[in-house]
This record gives structure tokens, sequence and C-alpha cells, in this order.
């Protein structure tokens, strides 16, 4: 999609305030189209929005799927980053000036058909694809970012398999297992 840094700045300044409206006056903030710097960001979009404390995680929330207009997404995620990410209690007002947001801004997740695990670590290409597991109900993802802390491509599936609930080499076993992957394009305050 490649953003204008306009529209990125936007996108940020958009998440922040959702923030704190929520905190100042528990309301959702109102975005009008006419405000909106390009066309683009009111079309269909996903996304992640992440917060930080310093370089610690504070919460993560996004979505996988164009649904809704990206900048409605990038507002949910926000709030549900910062009030309802299970990891976190949620974000108290002295905090906020602390955080820092970060919002990726998802392609559509693609099949991933391998033909075993070696065909899976060959194709599997680092900091380039987020990726997506499936096996049954077990449902996991990972964004770009993460192969920041997690280089090694056994590593990065391991606590993929581990983040959805299943044995850290369940991913060897590609015949029980949906890939999928995305592109991610990644910015922050």
């Amino acid at each position: 999609m490649a953003l204008e840094k306009k529209e990125r700045e936007y996108l940020l300044k958009l998440a922040r305030d959702a923030v704190k409206a929520h905190l100042a006056n528990g309301r959702k903030l109102d975005v009008a189209p006419k405000d909106v710097p390009s066309k683009r960001l009111v079309e269909n979009g996903a996304c992640f929005v992440t917060l930080y404390l310093g370089k610690q995680l504070r919460g993560c929330i996004g979505t996988l799927e164009a649904h809704r207009p990206l900048v409605m997404d990038v507002i949910e995620n926000a709030l549900s980053s910062a009030f309802e990410d299970p990891r976190f209690r949620p974000l108290r007002q002295d905090e906020l000036a602390k955080v820092t947001f970060s919002i990726s801004v998802l392609s559509e997740p693609k099949p991933f058909p391998v033909k075993d695990a070696a065909d899976l670590l060959r194709k599997l290409v680092p900091e380039k694809h987020g990726m997506i597991i499936q096996k049954g109900y077990a449902r996991a993802t990972f964004l770009p970012v993460v192969w920041e802390q997690l280089p090694k491509k056994e590593e990065f599936l391991a606590h993929l398999c581990m983040k959805a609930g299943l044995g850290k080499d369940a991913w060897r076993d590609t015949k029980g297992m949906e890939f999928f992957v995305y592109e991610a394009e990644e910015f922050s305050e």
C-alpha cells in the first residue's frame, strides 16, 4: 500500500487521540470523513496497533482481514490494545505520555502451501513475512516485526505454535497445519 508520510502521521495521531479521548471521557473518537487526509484511509483495511512502554510491549491487538475503513480499524485496535489486551491491565492516564504507538497495516493474508517442514523453512522469508498458523481451532499470528526478537525460522515457528496453544514442534507436521502469509507496512511515533 505504501502510505505517504502525512497518512502515517495521521494514523499515529488518530490512534493516540482515540486512547486519549477514552481516558478523558470514556467516549469513542469521532472521525469526520472530510478530516481524513486521503481517500484510501477510508477504504477497508486491516491493521495491528502496538503499544510500547520503553522497549517493553504494553499491548497489541489487530485485525487480520480488512472488514471496515482503515481509520476505524486503527481506532478500534488502539482502544483494544490499550484497554482490552488480556495480557495487560488497562492503560492508565499517567502512562499515556510514556507509551509509544506503532501501527502495522497488513496486506491480505494468502494461503502458503508447503510440501513439508523443509519446504516451509525454504519458502519463509524473515522480516518480510508475517504468518498465520491454524490447526483445528488453534490459530495464531506473528507480525513481520516479530522477526526482530525471533530471527531464526525454527524459533519463530516454535513460538508461533506455542502462542496458538500447540506444541513447539507442531509446525513440523505440515499435513495437519494451515499456513498463511502477509506483509505489513510498519511505522511508529
